[in-house]
């Protein structure tokens, strides 16, 4: 799902479910993202594992995909 944070008491976490569908919208995979964007094979599977990402890597995401930071991630609780 992505990473968590508690605020207090309920925990809140990072979903990357809106970038996966902007994938899809635009009809690209995880290869593209990674060669368009600049980012490491390993940010990739961070993400696919929705794990911690820097905010320097969702940046670069951003401007390769020509969206905002709303547009990739979302909060869940």
């Amino acid at each position: 799902m992505g990473i968590g944070i508690s605020l207090g008491g309920s925990i809140m976490k990072i979903s990357y479910n809106k970038l996966w569908k902007l994938l899809i919208d635009k009809n690209m995979n995880k290869q593209d993202l990674k060669r368009i964007s600049g980012i490491s094979s390993a940010s990739i599977a961070k993400l696919g594992k929705g794990e911690n990402i820097t905010t320097d890597i969702l940046l670069k995401i951003c401007e390769a995909l020509n969206c905002g930071i709303n547009d990739i991630i979302d909060t869940v609780q």
